[in-house]
């Protein structure tokens, strides 16, 4: 069977190949084999398949380095905010508007791409991360929070598009479910290190905010450096396409995207102030339940990755989205403390079920749209950050158990959309109802 990539030159060094691809490599026993082996490749170092050349290793490592500094800015956010710059509702509810503009200007990763590739845009964008969040302590007034939040923000969502998109081109399709959930559990064990780092520095040691939020930040950009120095640049085994794509054929991806960017601003926002509100849950209990969802992702992640390689994209939909529409049915209705935070904690577990939904993407799509559509895939998702925060705050005002059962009505409305994946998604069998013949690309070339 012919390779649909082409084969790498033997003496090319300036360039790794990806070693999980099963066609990505001359060896036939190795293409066969391919999709059997862990992320970690065997040999040494230097050698082809070591792990310095395996790109599923450079895509953990980049995920564990995020929350590095992002947990650090979640954790102390809202004491920094109001203890040294004075914040109020007012100003607390701009930030987290601003925050979130540059997950709506996603898009615009593909112009940036004109100039970087993809792997070189990542590690940039973690270099950003990083240092918005070290420059946050520096500036405790209303706008210099603003300022170091939207720099920080710029660096974590053109990240998470392009480890999107990575994950997506480097990794087989038997095996993109299982090395995603890998990245999910780096993350928690990343994020359970900060969170209790942070307790450290700040109750132990009596470090000030500005220490806190340099060590943080500083430990993603050594991560960065590290990503940056010690890895190849991987080839990409196709051409990305360098403008703005929107494909008919990809419809049902476009909108389950967009219905789980309005589930998790329900959840985000309101799961957790429902905890506080309506049962008097301190900031330690809170900061409890967020280690114990980061524990049981790092143990589960992972085997929810393998659950949804052998299942399939849409079965694995199908359990996640009957799920969430319990869940936000019983936020409407629980009078009880233990059991809203159990709810809380199933919640964030169906979390790692949306990978299906990157698969069932990176089986349908051309494999030029990848970058591409990542970001205009977070930019659709961001759609509903813009408005639904302050509706649902308005409705949360008239009745809580509304803005709940709104949330199961949008969980009914993706297990619809669910029911039209197909078993064995592909070109050409995108949906069950509603296909298209391939159309070309919607927008304009980026100049």
């Amino acid at each position: 069977m012919p390779t649909p990539y082409p084969a790498p030159r033997p003496t090319d060094n300036a360039e790794a190949h990806n070693p999980t691809e099963p066609d990505a490599h001359a060896p036939d026993y190795l293409a066969s084999t391919a999709p059997d082996k862990t992320a970690f490749a065997k040999g040494g170092a230097a050698g082809p398949t070591g792990w310095r050349n395996n790109p599923e290793v450079l895509l953990i490592l980049m995920a564990a380095a995020m929350p590095l500094s992002f947990s650090t800015w979640m954790a102390l956010l809202n004491n920094f905010s109001v203890e040294m710059a004075d914040f109020t509702g007012r100003e607390i509810g701009i930030l987290q508007s601003l925050r979130e503009i540059p997950g709506f200007l996603a898009f615009t990763a593909i112009f940036a791409l004109l100039i970087f590739r993809e792997q070189t845009f990542a590690i940039l964008s973690l270099m950003v991360l990083g240092l918005g969040v070290a420059m946050s302590g520096y500036f405790p007034t209303v706008i210099g929070l603003y300022c170091t939040t939207v720099l920080m923000s710029i660096g974590f969502h053109y990240f998470e598009t392009m480890q999107q998109a990575l994950s997506l081109q480097w990794v087989a399709k038997d095996r993109a479910a299982m090395v995603m959930g890998r990245q999910l559990s780096a993350k928690s064990i990343a994020s359970l290190l900060m969170f209790g780092g942070v307790w450290v520095m700040m109750e132990i040691f009596a470090m000030p905010y500005r220490g806190v939020y340099v060590a943080g930040g500083a430990l993603t950009i050594i991560g960065a450096v590290i990503a940056w120095m010690v890895f190849p640049k991987f080839k990409d085994a196709h051409p990305q396409t360098r403008k703005l794509v929107l494909r008919r054929r990809y419809w049902l991806y476009y909108a389950l995207t967009f219905m789980a960017g309005a589930r998790r601003q329900i959840f985000t926002v309101f799961a957790g102030f429902l905890m506080v509100e309506k049962f008097g849950y301190d900031v330690g209990t809170i900061t409890i339940l967020y280690l114990l969802n980061h524990a049981i992702n790092m143990v589960l992640a992972p085997k929810i990755g393998r659950l949804i390689g052998k299942w399939g994209e849409r079965r694995a939909l199908v359990v996640e989205y009957c799920g969430l529409f319990i869940v936000f049915t019983s936020y409407a209705f629980v009078q009880n403390a233990h059991i809203a935070a159990g709810l809380y904690v199933i919640d964030h577990m169906f979390f790692a079920m949306a990978i299906a939904m990157k698969t069932y993407f990176q089986k349908i799509a051309d494999p030029g749209d990848i970058s591409s559509t990542a970001g205009v895939s977070f930019t659709i998702n961001h759609i509903a950050a813009v408005f639904l925060p302050a509706a649902f705050g308005l409705l949360w005002l008239v009745s809580p158990s509304a803005v709940f059962l709104t949330g199961a009505v949008l969980a009914l409305g993706s297990l619809i959309l669910s029911l039209n994946v197909p078993h064995d998604p592909r070109p050409g069998n995108e949906v069950v109802l509603g296909g298209t013949d391939p159309a070309p690309s919607v927008g304009q070339a980026a100049r």
